[in-house]
């Protein structure tokens, strides 16, 4: 069950809805963690082991949790074992077949990528006192499943909910807040990521050894926009969900494709990615503070776990190279210069957004490569020369709005006008115009489903 669909819009959530509002507040979090997991069993209506796996690793990890602070002299060997449990379980489903243990590829547990990294943050933050074992079992189990963002994030730490677990406001203002968000963010996965998608779906299924070096760039831009709108939007339904329980989760985007460096962009991409990797890995190992061989070491480290965390295929293990390569040349040398003349930023990201999407979207290296020539201008014999004109005249109509509102505009117009009847109508167009989409078939499942 996904949120861009009907089983969700018309009959889960209204039905979630009236429990959860009519429940004592005192049980509100037991629903809340009740409701999850009949969502995430939904999800997995094939496999229900991987709901009872859940349920058990939640039971883990609140017991390794207790006994942490309990136990303070055996704390390092708890969290430890707490951590290897956690991190099998995704090794196995995630890279048992890329390592060759296995002779079969295993289907993965949803959300597992996103919800292993929020159990090994809540056992880090009870070893290091930033937080005290939750001592109850369906205040954490609310924490790691709540559904809004259980299977593709934002990655909640336990410190940024742990208060609002206690008390939190619910009324109608905060609700109709949260639905505005809900509705912004469906029409950004429906309206704009699905039908941008179909451009990049086209380029695939022509095969890149026959498109123009025109529409390469076009099919490229496609893509980046498809994974930005779809992430973007669903990180937005998330947020706007979470509200309209009376939770603030954490904002995952800031306008990313405003960035002048790759540096820079990945503090506005995933941004709750980004944090973990600094607070649990990059941070632990040193950071800057030990010299800067010690430093690139680290950005090594972060950068190939971003990339196997994300998938295991070799062309992920090249984008994680990509990267770090990119953001080592900016800390040694091209850095403040990109910083300083900021239009030189600006057309250098434009170049590099789409090769990193590029390299991350396709499977097959040697289609990376084919594709990058296209890029560079080697055309093939055969192509045909007016594809790229075709697809504007098709796809014109949601490629410029899309262009428009990966900018900070967005976010502006979002600040300045709220609260206001405009905004409130705006919400309601998006909403409209997603139903309409979705009665016509016009959707895809998100695309960070399969992280």
């Amino acid at each position: 069950m996904v949120f861009s669909s009907f089983d969700f819009l018309l009959k889960f959530l209204p039905l979630f809805m009236a429990v959860y509002c009519a429940v004592p507040k005192k049980y509100r979090n037991a629903t809340l963690f009740a409701g999850s997991l009949v969502f995430y069993a939904v999800g997995n209506v094939r496999t229900p082991l991987f709901v009872l796996l859940f349920f058990v690793s939640i039971v883990v990890n609140w017991i390794c949790g207790r006994l942490i602070q309990k136990y303070p002299g055996q704390g390092r060997k708890i969290l430890t074992a707490g951590v290897v449990y956690n991190l099998a379980w995704l090794v196995f489903f995630k890279y048992s077949y890329f390592l060759h243990l296995l002779p079969v590829k295993l289907v993965l547990p949803v959300g597992i990528s996103f919800y292993t990294f929020q159990s090994i943050s809540y056992l880090a933050d009870v070893y290091m006192q930033t937080a005290k074992a939750e001592r109850n079992l369906f205040n954490l189990g609310c924490y790691i499943s709540m559904f809004p963002q259980l299977i593709a994030g934002p990655i909640v730490r336990y410190t940024d909910i742990n208060k609002q677990l206690k008390k939190r406001d619910f009324t109608p203002e905060i609700f109709l807040e949260g639905l505005k968000l809900f509705s912004l963010g469906l029409g950004s996965k429906v309206v704009l990521a699905n039908q941008i998608g179909n451009l990049w779906k086209d380029v695939n299924d022509v095969g890149f050894e026959s498109i123009t070096t025109p529409m390469a760039w076009l099919g490229v831009i496609a893509c980046s926009l498809q994974l930005y709108f779809d992430f973007w939007g669903y990180s937005i339904m998330a947020m706007g969900l979470g509200k309209m329980f009376g939770f603030d989760i954490p904002r995952n985007f800031d306008a990313p494709y405003t960035a002048v460096s790759m540096t820079e962009f990945w503090r506005r991409w995933h941004m709750t990615l980004g944090s973990w990797f600094r607070e649990y890995v990059y941070i632990p190992l040193g950071g800057s503070r030990k010299g800067q061989k010690t430093q690139i070491r680290n950005l090594f480290i972060v950068w190939m776990l971003t990339a196997v965390w994300h998938g295991a295929g070799w062309n992920f293990i090249l984008w994680g190279f990509f990267l770090f390569a990119v953001i080592v040349s900016e800390k040694l040398w091209t850095g403040r210069f990109l910083n300083k003349f900021k239009p030189l930023g600006h057309l250098y990201m434009l170049l590099l957004i789409p090769i990193n999407w590029l390299i991350f979207s396709v499977d097959s290296v040697g289609q990376i490569g084919i594709y990058l020539a296209r890029l560079a201008g080697a055309a093939p014999v055969n192509a045909f020369a007016q594809d790229w004109n075709v697809a504007l005249a098709t796809y014109g109509k949601v490629l410029i709005p899309g262009l428009i509102l990966c900018t900070k505009l967005p976010i502006k117009l979002y600040e300045k006008y709220k609260d206001g009847k405009g905004f409130f109508a705006l919400s309601a167009a998006a909403l409209a115009l997603s139903f309409y989409c979705l009665y016509m078939g016009l959707n895809d499942p998100f695309l960070y489903f399969r992280f």
